[in-house]
This record gives C-alpha cells, sequence and structure tokens, in this order.
C-alpha cells in the first residue's frame, strides 16, 4: 500500500494569505481604485458627483500638469529631496568608514549608533513642535544664541522667510534620516568578507583605498536600495511639511503629497484632481526608479549572463545539428 503523502507545500501558501489578503484590500484595491478616479468628476463630500469624463478623460490630469501650484510644489519637492539626501548620504558613509574601519575599535560605537538613529524613531509631530519652538518669534532658542553672540542685531522671523523655512526642512529631514542610512550602509560593509580587506592591507592599501576601491563596488546594491527608498520617501514627503509650517511661507515647503492632501481634504475635496495628482507622482517614482536601477546595475555580471545565454543557444543549435 502506498502511504497516504502529506502537502506541506499547502502550509505555506496558508501562512502567506492573510499578507495577500490585506494586500489586495488595503493597497492594491485603493490603488486601482484611485487611478479609476482620476478618471472621473468624483468630488465633495456634501453633494457627491461621480460621473467617468467620456469627452476627455485625461481632463484631471491636464488639469494638475498646467496647475502653477503643483508644478511649484513638484519643483519643492525635488529640491528639497536633493539637498537633504547629498548631505546624509556623505555623513552616513562617513560614519559607516569609521564604524567599520578595523585598525582600530570606536570606543562607545553601539552608543553613537543608537543617539545617529535616535532621531529616526521620533514622531514627525514631535520634531515639529520642537523646531517651531526652537526658531521662535521674537523669544526662541536660536534667536537668543544668535543675537547674544552679536550675529543678528534683532530678532529675525525664520518661520516667515521662504529660504530660511526651506533651509530648516532640509536640515530636519537630513538629521531625522542619516541615522537610518548609516545603519543600512554598515549592514552592507559588515557583509563583505574581511579577506579581501586584509588582502588590501597586505599589498599595502590605506583606509582611503579600501574605502574607495573594495567597499563602495561592494556595497552597490546597498546603495541602490538606499537612493531608490530614499528617492520614494523623499517624493512622497508630507509629515514635517504639513506639520511644521504647513506648506508655507508663500508655498515655499508645499510638496506633492501635501498639495494632494490639500486638494483632497483641505476644503476642496476635489478627489478627482488628488487622484491624478497622486498617480502622476506614482509614474515620476518609477520612471526615475527604473532609470537607476539601468545606470547603477551590475555590468560585469549583465555581461556574463549575456554570454551564458549564448552559449547556450551555441549548445542547443549543436544538438540540433547532431539530431539531424
Amino acid at each position: 500500500m502506498k502511504k497516504k503523502s502529506f502537502g506541506y507545500g499547502k502550509w505555506g501558501y496558508i501562512f502567506c494569505m492573510p499578507f495577500f489578503i490585506a494586500f489586495l484590500i488595503f493597497s492594491l484595491y485603493p490603488m486601482l481604485y484611485t487611478a479609476f478616479i482620476g478618471f472621473t468628476d468624483l468630488q465633495g463630500i456634501g453633494k457627491t458627483t461621480f460621473r467617468f469624463l467620456a469627452e476627455d478623460p485625461f481632463a484631471n490630469y491636464k488639469a494638475i500638469l498646467s496647475s502653477a501650484t503643483f508644478q511649484t510644489a513638484l519643483g519643492n519637492t525635488f529640491k528639497i529631496w536633493i539637498c537633504n539626501f547629498i548631505p546624509q548620504l556623505f555623513l552616513a558613509l562617513l560614519l559607516t568608514a569609521w564604524f567599520t574601519e578595523t585598525r582600530y575599535k570606536v570606543w562607545g560605537a553601539g552608543i553613537f549608533k543608537v543617539l545617529f538613529y535616535m532621531p529616526n524613531i521620533i514622531t514627525a509631530a514631535t520634531i515639529a513642535i520642537l523646531f517651531n519652538a526652537l526658531f521662535g518669534y521674537p523669544m526662541g532658542p536660536v534667536n537668543d544664541v544668535l543675537t547674544s553672540l552679536g550675529i543678528l542685531s534683532e530678532p529675525y522671523n525664520f518661520l516667515v522667510k521662504k529660504g530660511a523655512g526651506q533651509a530648516i526642512v532640509i536640515f530636519i529631514q537630513t538629521w531625522m534620516w542619516y541615522g537610518y542610512t548609516m545603519i543600512i550602509l554598515t549592514s552592507g560593509v559588515l557583509g563583505i568578507s574581511p579577506e579581501i580587506f586584509e588582502a588590501a592591507e597586505v599589498d599595502g592599501a590605506n583606509g582611503w583605498q579600501k574605502f574607495w576601491l573594495i567597499t563602495i563596488p561592494n556595497i552597490k546594491t546597498i546603495l541602490l536600495f538606499t537612493l531608490v527608498t530614499s528617492l520614494i520617501g523623499g517624493l512622497n514627503m508630507f509629515d514635517i511639511p504639513k506639520l511644521f509650517l504647513l506648506g508655507g511661507p508663500d508655498n515655499a515647503t508645499l510638496t506633492t503629497s501635501v498639495f494632494i492632501y490639500n486638494q483632497a481634504f483641505s476644503g476642496s475635496y476635489l478627489y478627482n484632481r488628488a487622484s491624478a495628482a497622486s498617480m502622476i507622482m506614482l509614474v515620476i517614482i518609477t520612471a526615475i526608479s527604473a532609470i537607476m536601477f539601468y545606470m547603477l546595475r551590475d555590468k560585469d555580471e549583465e555581461a556574463l549572463k549575456k554570454e551564458r545565454k549564448r552559449q547556450e543557444r551555441l549548445y542547443r543549435k549543436k544538438m540540433k545539428g547532431e539530431r539531424v
């Protein structure tokens, strides 16, 4: 008699089902519904209209792309993201090189890592309140220090100046996320075989050469992950610009996410326009991410795959010819 086999494979599907169900209900369906709303005239909460735009289905998209406010928000979003990501990555790489140097051990490295990562786990509302208090006008710690040192002759209202508002938001984003980036890069460096660094030391390589010629090439995948996740998070920036300055002053810190929120929930209730703006941002993020993946791809591995496929094709042709 044959023993009845037990299907272990089905348990994997059973354990995965909660994730797929949650994804379908809370992610995929809202995304598809949002895409559909962008082609309708759905708006309002009291008197809601819902009609597919048969004459010009892309009317909402055209209205968003031609909106001066959206263009300002898109420019602010890219500016704030680029200006905070560059120093964030520089600090993260510097600290990673410091913590992973094999020639000496940093005293209290664990404590430093916790302190550097700490801003990332503080809620955005808390940080917004903190910086509102720090840059308060006319009385605030920053103004008090600058006037006491003679840098300012009188208190300066940072929160109503466009340049100052953007600079503060950029600083906050850098301060919040450089610790997270450092942890990710450090984990990537620790995954490199120590034998490679030992061989480099035997050959006389210094710390700078090891970092640029060994560490950076070996963490290219981690850098790509950091860049793409930072891009996604940066172009969806919402909490600090919204909670700290409400997108002001004069739309200086207005990001696309804040713009979408204002379209949908801040009095306008233009769900159709907000959905169209969301889909536009999805396309932009997807396109830039694809470009990044292409530019930072492993060219040697890709060449090896092409060569392997070429050899397989030649082998199949040879085998086919022998059969004939």
